[in-house]
């Protein structure tokens, strides 16, 4: 039996398992299936009104899910397969359970050959949040996944992950508005469905706390400066410096889970150029953050 046809068993009889995408790794089940989808829910301890983002194989099956519009058409002839999620009204038969109760779906073609083969192949929707802990680091190779779930999870192994940063979420329900920033800037988005507006609609990755090392982090805007000073007060410190912006989203994520086991006191890290990918890589960070707070010892560090 191929990895495939083995993918597709476990989906059809209610398992879940790991997919590969062009952003991380997704934690995926049957998206008809609400037992399946509710043990996504408890391995990730991931609260229940929580939005999923179903992935298909193309936009005839995205169609099946949700009811379209002008704007999902100019942004996915640009973007799909690609790193981009849509938020549109969803159709009657969408589970609750993959919605958080809302009457919105987050829909999404991933760029992966492999994923892409199954979804087709599968024929239905596959419903897949990052394949972490709920509020923790995303994983970006099949190895993060194993560290995180062990032996409960069959990973569908994709290697690394190309881009790192998960999907450009933009809201055409109460929108259009970017939710979450991804790989597909906002100038890219404004110039296929016209100026954005805010919205509240609650999607994946947009708690203020996220993507948060077990290790606290510190954004520093000085790090020699920083270091020096947290070094002096006897903190083993580890330094994330900035890299070039692409090369930075796709290592961040597998730098700081690398980091997190080393047991430092803290993790001293830069911003990315809040350019393109740099505001998304910002994003996480910021998160990041707040979900793994570090107190500056004597006073501020600016």
């Amino acid at each position: 039996m191929n990895l495939i046809t083995h993918a597709i068993d476990l989906l059809r009889t209610g398992k879940i398992l790991s997919i590969p995408t062009e952003t991380v790794y997704g934690l995926g089940a049957d998206a008809s299936n609400p037992l399946a989808i509710r043990q996504i829910f408890a391995l990730k301890n991931r609260p229940i009104d929580h939005p999923l983002i179903v992935h298909v194989a193309n936009v005839e099956r995205a169609k099946e899910w949700v009811f379209w519009d002008d704007k999902a058409d100019a942004l996915v002839e640009n973007y799909w397969p690609g790193p981009l999620t849509i938020i549109l009204k969803k159709k009657p038969h969408v589970l609750p359970e993959v919605s958080g109760g809302l009457d919105s779906l987050g829909i999404r073609v991933p760029n992966h050959p492999l994923t892409l083969k199954l979804l087709s192949q599968f024929k239905g929707g596959i419903a897949a949040p990052s394949a972490n802990r709920f509020g923790r680091i995303s994983p970006t190779t099949a190895q993060h996944v194993r560290e995180e779930f062990g032996n409960r999870v069959f990973v569908l192994d994709g290697g690394n992950c190309e881009i790192g940063m998960e999907s450009t979420i933009v809201d055409l329900y109460n929108g259009p508005a970017i939710l979450r920033p991804g790989a597909v800037s906002l100038e890219e988005v404004q110039a296929c469905v016209g100026s954005l507006q805010s919205s509240n609609t609650i999607a994946p990755g947009t708690l203020k706390a996220h993507y948060a090392p077990r290790t606290s982090l510190f954004l520093s805007e000085n790090t020699n400066k920083d270091v020096s000073i947290l070094r002096s007060k006897g903190l083993k410190v580890a330094v994330l410096h900035a890299l070039p912006t692409k090369e930075y989203g796709k290592k961040l994520y597998a730098e700081l889970r690398r980091l997190d086991k080393e047991k430092h006191d803290v993790l001293v890290v830069e911003r990315a150029k809040a350019t393109g990918l740099g505001i998304a890589i910002n994003d996480r960070l910021t998160k990041a953050a707040t979900g793994a707070p570090f107190t500056f010892p004597h006073g501020d560090s600016k």
